[in-house]
């Protein structure tokens, strides 16, 4: 019986859970409608209030008006509801300019002056997080963070990852370079009179699949209150080279804008983590490279100072089908970039010259 009666508790709950409705929109928009409706008959003196899931006031109704001196300031202006909404029984709120911080679940609930509950419903708002994909080629790519809400003079614009680096800083109508991530530097770029015109979108030059991450551009006031944050996905996909086995040479491409120290160490790896080829102090280490790779391999000249770190593997096969990685180090151990790029070698299955009718491969 025991058993019986948990087993009907949990088909509630979960119940419940599915029964919330969800209102799912784009990071950015102007505004959006969480609905609450009835058919329920509702005495004019019905008050009716909008909580997050912090239980914070977010809108309250009654004696038939607003009253904005009971809702939680940072919903000031922000909110509105239908007017005659208690004889249509369309209880829905309106939320101004909404931020992925506000995602959650609101409860909008109608008490009688006595403080009975008469309704109460819930709804989930969830933020779609735009996913921007490109391959490693382009030169550049944008990160988009639009906003229609006025920005100070002074306010804080910063672009950072998961792993919680700085991409981009703009403080006092500057940019600060010197905050970011030195893996960005000379790679990042805003837009002139960005807190105008409310267009923070980030410019990330000659992105590889190492920037493939999650970046959030967050704007705050001098006060460091959080006015707008937003969230982009980037995806950045590996190049494919594709070969037919007999050529001579391949090139696995790798090109960067970034400034190189003299004592950077370039190393090119396979699938395996063999070491394919590496350059150190100014010129290649055969010795350090796997003996598969001996006299296969070659890099251009003054790599360090023209930023060209294309590799060129002689006389591939199907068996050098791998995914090449291609990591630079400071003299620290430190890594200042890192790039992947997939060979593909078609092996040739066929006849390319016949003689009395036998096939010869040439």
């Amino acid at each position: 019986m025991f058993l019986v009666l948990l087993l009907s508790v949990q088909l509630m709950l979960c119940f419940v859970v599915l029964s919330v409705p969800q209102v799912e929109v784009d990071s950015g928009v102007d505004s959006v409608q969480l609905p609450c409706k009835t058919t329920l008959h509702l005495p004019e003196d019905a008050k009716v209030e909008w909580k997050d899931s912090n239980f914070e006031k977010v809108h309250v109704y009654k004696n038939g008006s607003d009253q904005p001196e009971e809702q939680h300031q940072v919903y000031r202006d922000r909110t509105k509801m239908n007017e005659d909404l208690l004889k249509t029984g369309d209880l829905s709120l309106t939320l101004k300019h909404p931020t992925e911080r506000e995602a959650g679940k609101y409860t909008c609930t109608i008490y009688s002056r006595e403080r009975k509950i008469l309704l109460k419903k819930r709804v989930e708002l969830q933020f779609r997080v735009p996913q921007v994909e490109v391959v490693t080629e382009v030169k550049s790519i944008q990160l988009p963070c639009k906003t229609t809400i006025h920005l100070p003079r002074d306010t804080k614009v910063e672009w950072m990852v998961k792993s919680s680096k700085k991409v981009h800083v703009y403080q006092n109508g500057s940019d600060w370079p010197e905050d970011q991530d030195q893996s960005y530097r000379g790679r990042t770029e805003l837009r002139r009179n960005l807190l105008k015109t409310g267009d923070l979108s980030l410019t990330l030059k000659y992105p590889t699949d190492w920037d493939t991450d999650t970046y959030t551009c967050t704007a705050y006031n001098n006060r460091k209150k959080i006015l707008i944050k937003k969230e982009v996905v980037l995806k950045v996909k590996v190049p494919q080279v594709e070969v037919d086995s007999g050529v001579e040479s391949v090139q696995l491409p790798f090109n960067t804008t970034l400034h190189l120290p003299e004592d950077a160490k370039v190393e090119w790896k396979d699938k395996y983590d063999t070491k394919v080829h590496v350059y150190e102090n100014g010129s290649d280490q055969p010795e350090e490279q796997d003996q598969v790779y001996r006299d296969q391999t070659k890099m251009n000249e003054d790599l360090l100072k023209t930023g060209d770190l294309s590799l060129t593997l002689k006389y591939p096969t199907d068996g050098d089908n791998s995914t090449y990685t291609c990591t630079v180090y400071s003299r620290e151990g430190n890594i200042l970039l890192k790039r992947k790029v997939e060979l593909k070698v078609r092996e040739f299955v066929g006849c390319k010259a016949t003689v009395n009718n036998n096939c010869f491969l040439c």
